[in-house]
């Protein structure tokens, strides 16, 4: 009887220890948002080279959508602020090995993306175009071929051009995105993928080669990129763009960074 109420026993602890295993890494995962409230901080990967999102200003202070959205979030949550300027192709990273906690930093989806990190609701719209000088005879992919096109290493609009571009395309690609846009502006490249808002506010700023827009490779909306499985900040950043939301203001930063009112799918 004895022996039988060991094994049972044993069994017993075996399973109690299978299940804390299977519960400890959702336990581990989770607790992100409990931190950063413990800790009275949050840090926010943000972009400092990509106006109307994220740029320097003549103060030398960061200014932009992004910025504005970064400082809500710590707000809603009670917490300051620690911005952490990226690049495209470091700010994923940046989030997955615990260096920032949110990625607020002109993000699309992708399903690639999405393997990796979580994504909270949109909170800005984003529609990635090819440009081009005004008179150039771009139509639609085809006419990219023996065409040279910068675009931004790494970014949403770099695998969509990559899977448009037909067979003899010169797809140049660089580092960030002042460096796509200096290269389109010294001629470097003939035509350039970039966001609609960041070729408006380019050729605001410079008549050095004005850009004209010839053709969509992507419509997407950014997006707040949350850590795998931490539910629970991804549940309070959504809380805290539909406040945003609804209480208008989305729109004023719309209004200010984008120079038009948000769209009803945002």
């Amino acid at each position: 009887m004895k022996t039988q109420r060991r094994s049972f026993l044993q069994r017993l602890g075996l399973a109690s220890a299978a299940a804390l295993m299977l519960a400890t890494p959702f336990t581990a995962q989770a607790d992100a948002l409990d931190k950063v409230q413990k800790a009275g901080v949050i840090r926010i990967a943000i972009p400092q080279d990509f106006p109307p999102f994220g740029s320097l200003g003549a103060d030398l202070k960061l200014q932009g959508y992004d910025i504005d959205m970064a400082n809500i979030v710590a707000g809603e949550l009670g917490v300051k602020v620690e911005l952490i300027p990226v690049t495209s192709t470091n700010r994923i990273p940046f989030l997955t090995t615990g260096k920032a906690d949110l990625v607020i930093s002109s993000l699309g989806k992708n399903p690639e993306r999405a393997k990796v990190i979580d994504f909270s609701a949109p909170y800005v719209p984003f529609v990635k175009s090819v440009y081009g000088p005004p008179d150039a005879a771009i139509a639609g992919p085809a006419d990219l071929a023996g065409k040279i096109v910068g675009v931004t290493r790494g970014s949403t609009e770099d695998l969509a051009l990559t899977d448009i571009a037909p067979k003899g395309t010169s797809i140049k690609r660089y580092e960030d995105n002042n460096a796509t846009i200096a290269s389109y502006l010294t001629g470097q490249v003939e035509l350039v993928t970039i966001g609609n808002i960041v070729a408006n506010a380019v050729n605001d700023k410079t008549g050095q080669r004005p850009m004209a827009a010839k053709f969509a490779v992507e419509n997407t909306p950014s997006y707040i990129g949350v850590a795998k499985g931490e539910t629970a900040l991804l549940d309070k950043v959504n809380a805290i763009i539909a406040k945003a939301r609804a209480d208008g203001r989305l729109n004023e930063f719309s209004l200010r960074w984008l120079k038009e009112p948000l769209p009803d799918n945002i």
